[in-house]
């Protein structure tokens, strides 16, 4: 037991520590617009040098504060969460482990070694989701990986096409990639597209809520799900201006809106919050793909801390009321636990984008600065719509789980009694009130001038208005009620499963593969392989073998048919 609080307390000690540190640095570097740049030459050879390096700036470093911010919490979080897990310690060094891989991600401008990080995030993210080694976890890890692999190996073509710019420093040569580089920004918009889970591969994220919940507090909010939105920040300068930015914003505005859609027919609580994350990112990737890197910095840091809180709540909700993930099983949860669903409901309104809460500033920016930029009305319709869902989804959750009649199936006690988790998500709750704020001054000190009519600037206060009042009514129709959803069941489970890409992803990728290789055993294997592999050489060997018994066995009848052939063919050899 003193080892296990050793670890716990230990790893948030050095990680706030480091948080504090690299906050630091981040706002000195800003201030005086430095750039650090650090440099091991391993060897030297024909004017080749291999060298390891790593750059620290305001970016690197203020994303590494709020990851190290997050990290300490989540560490100081799951001592009191995974206290009864007899593999307590296996989990904390695989989330520092977690936490070193990012840590490599974020400081590498080399393809290279931003790949090393890259994989190191997909493996110990694999190990993490498969932790409580069941079968639906290993089903969950297994599809995490897989998608995850088709990113590593973009990434690995892109690495070869950058040979020939006799350096992997996209850093540097970013700025110099034209359209005859398109194939590569096509890898590396791919590579992103993975991470974050845009479609079309989407189906990762959810089925990643199989891993304990601090680890989703962790990974599917500020770390491993942002890695590609990270990447496509500082590969920015390279997509200016190209055809695959175009496709990357309407990817991105169809994930969005896909994800809202999708989190208002879900019924499991991390599974909504999963489809949340995914709505943000595919936001953060749209603004960045129409030219503005740094509101989608601004946002992925807002979104971190309270996207991490609200995890963190979810989790002690599902710890008490018995394990139960289904939010119908809840319900008046503000009187047993007020603390608790005090920051849940803050979180909530923070991913709404409730004025002056964290999510506000940078939310409220990217609409705006999203309706004066040269887009279509798809997007600007697509934009919308997701900001009414995400508003529609937050009603929903805070009516079946706040508020709402009680429905608690289990007779445990609900209570927000744990000290441990509390204090964690304190922090966590000062950064949804302030962070926002603190973030805009430190991130746009100058601001943007922004001149709207009247209909543009009061289209997101009326949409979420909106938005908020419709998840308010179809949540007053009870489970006894006639179902009118029922009346059209396919359109209902395609909103309701993503656009069927769990089943396209998993189940007819692995019928179709299971099919061929059924066939290629029956042909193959089973088939002209045995007639003429195995079964046909021993056939031709035996046959073989038969004769040369026979003309071995002394028989008088073959000495004769030699003896007469031998003659026929002596004469006939004669005659010629």
């Amino acid at each position: 037991m003193v080892w296990k609080i050793f670890v716990y307390e230990i790893s948030m000690l050095f990680l706030l520590s480091m948080s504090f540190f690299t906050g630091t640095l981040s706002i000195y570097d800003l201030m005086n617009f430095k750039v650090s740049v650090i440099e091991w030459e391993f060897f030297s050879m024909n004017s080749c040098s291999m060298m390891f390096t790593l750059v620290l700036d305001w970016v690197s470093m203020l994303f590494m504060s709020f990851v190290f911010l997050i990290s300490g919490s989540v560490m100081y979080y799951s001592g009191s969460y995974m206290d009864m897990d007899k593999n307590i310690n296996r989990f904390m060094y695989l989330v520092l482990m977690f936490v070193a891989s990012m840590s490599l991600m974020v400081l590498s401008p080399n393809l290279i070694s931003i790949l090393l990080g890259w994989d190191g995030l997909g493996l110990v993210s694999y190990a993490l989701v498969i932790f409580y080694q069941n079968e639906k976890s290993a089903a969950a890890g297994m599809l995490t990986i897989l998608s995850n692999r088709v990113g590593d190996i973009a990434i690995l073509l892109s690495i070869g096409m950058m040979v020939s710019m006799g350096s992997w420093n996209f850093f540097l040569y970013g700025f110099y990639m034209g359209e005859d580089w398109l194939l590569m920004k096509v890898l590396v918009v791919l590579g992103a597209m993975t991470k974050s889970a845009q479609i079309p591969f989407s189906a990762w994220l959810p089925a990643a809520m199989a891993a304990p919940t601090p680890v989703s507090a962790l990974v599917h909010s500020s770390t491993l799900v942002t890695a590609g939105v990270y990447l496509m920040i500082r590969f920015s300068p390279a997509l200016e201006g190209s055809e695959s930015q175009k496709f990357l914003l309407i990817i991105s505005c169809l994930t969005m809106f896909m994800a809202g859609l999708g989190a208002n027919f879900e019924y499991d609580l991390k599974k909504i919050i999963a489809l949340s994350t995914l709505s943000q990112l595919g936001l953060m990737l749209s603004i960045l793909s129409l030219g503005f890197p740094d509101l989608a910095f601004f946002h992925l840091l807002a979104h971190a801390l309270f996207k991490a809180l609200l995890f963190m709540c979810a989790g002690v909700v599902i710890h008490s009321v018995g394990d139960y993930q289904d939010i119908r099983c809840m319900g008046s949860l503000i009187n047993f636990m007020p603390l608790t669903m005090s920051f849940m409901v803050l979180s909530n309104l923070a991913l709404c984008g409730f004025p002056f809460l964290a999510g506000f500033y940078s939310k409220d920016l990217i609409l705006e600065i999203a309706f004066l930029s040269k887009i279509n009305f798809l997007v600007i319709v697509l934009l919308i719509m997701s900001t009414m869902f995400t508003v529609m989804y937050t009603m929903r959750l805070i009516y079946y789980s706040v508020s709402g009649e009680y429905n608690l199936f289990s007779s445990s006690s609900v209570s927000d009694e744990d000290q441990i988790m509390v204090n964690s998500m304190v922090g966590l709750g000062v950064g949804g009130i302030m962070g926002g704020s603190l973030l805009s001054w430190i991130i746009i000190p100058e601001g943007f001038m922004i001149c709207m009519g009247v209909l543009m600037k009061s289209i997101v206060l009326v949409v979420s208005v909106l938005g908020g009042f419709l998840g308010y009514l179809l949540n007053l129709n009870k489970m006894t009620y006639s179902l009118k959803s029922m009346s059209y069941y396919s359109s209902t489970v395609m909103m309701g499963s993503m656009w069927f890409m769990p089943f396209l992803s998993t189940k007819k990728l692995s019928e179709m593969s299971l099919n061929l290789g059924f066939k290629v055993q029956k042909i193959g294997d089973k088939g002209w392989y045995e007639f003429m592999g195995g079964q046909g050489l021993n056939k031709v060997l035996s046959e073989g073998f038969w004769v040369l018994s026979e003309l071995q066995a002394n028989s008088f009848k073959v000495f004769m048919k030699v003896f007469v052939i031998s003659l026929i063919l002596i004469l006939f050899m004669g005659l010629s």
